[in-house]
């Protein structure tokens, strides 16, 4: 039976490293796999999926109208050999996509392997990631490490000089020259020292 499976993380986790390492060991036995990213998170301008160690692979890039299930149903029509399906970047899903994806492994019976991170530079959790982690069948944490040692679990976003940002978009693409993955202690405590250093700017501007 077919399952929708999570695979979480902080940043920087290699989660698109084990999407591709998935991906090769379904072709290596013969069986094929669609692999699917949100075009917001293509950097690179070409339709690939890209890991930080230097792999890739062919990938279909999406945007908040693509309908999921409708294009895997045909694909499964003409290919007997689809056996499973690969979202990257998973918590720049719609809702609507998350439960395209529910209707790929319930009508269609075929496994999902979504992999993203739940929260924001914030400490907000993305669209995408809510749902799955509602709706899935299996939840996989990925671990990675604060500096401090302790399980990263928040994703700081930083300025070039590696200062800590607390305003802005949801949403910017980045790697490690714009994001630290942080344990929940650290990450509060460097938004809390951001904000007493911004408000003694301030109090110092106004004298």
């Amino acid at each position: 039976m077919a399952k929708l499976y999570f695979y979480y993380s902080a940043m920087n986790a290699g989660k698109s490293t084990i999407l591709l390492q998935s991906a090769y060991n379904y072709k290596e036995r013969g069986m094929d796999a669609l692999l699917f990213s949100p075009a917001i998170a293509n950097r690179g301008g070409e339709n690939k999926i890209h890991s930080r160690i230097g792999l890739s692979a062919d990938a279909i890039f999406i945007d908040p109208d693509f309908d999921l299930f409708e294009y895997v149903k045909k694909a499964k029509q003409n290919d007997p050999k689809l056996t499973c399906i690969l979202i990257d970047e998973a918590q720049f899903l719609k809702k609507h996509q998350v439960t395209q994806l529910t209707q790929i492994v319930d009508i269609l019976d075929l496994p999902v392997l979504a992999y993203g991170i739940r929260s924001d530079f914030q400490g907000e959790p993305f669209e995408g990631s809510i749902y799955l982690l509602v709706w899935a069948d299996n939840l996989i944490e990925i671990k990675t490490i604060c500096h401090c040692s302790r399980k990263a679990t928040m994703n700081a976003r930083i300025d070039a000089n590696g200062n800590v940002i607390r305003k802005g978009s949801q949403i910017q693409i980045g790697g490690n020259e714009s994001y630290i993955s942080m344990c929940r202690k650290h990450f509060n405590d460097w938004i809390n020292q951001t904000a007493r250093m911004q408000l003694k700017v301030r109090e110092y501007e106004a004298v």
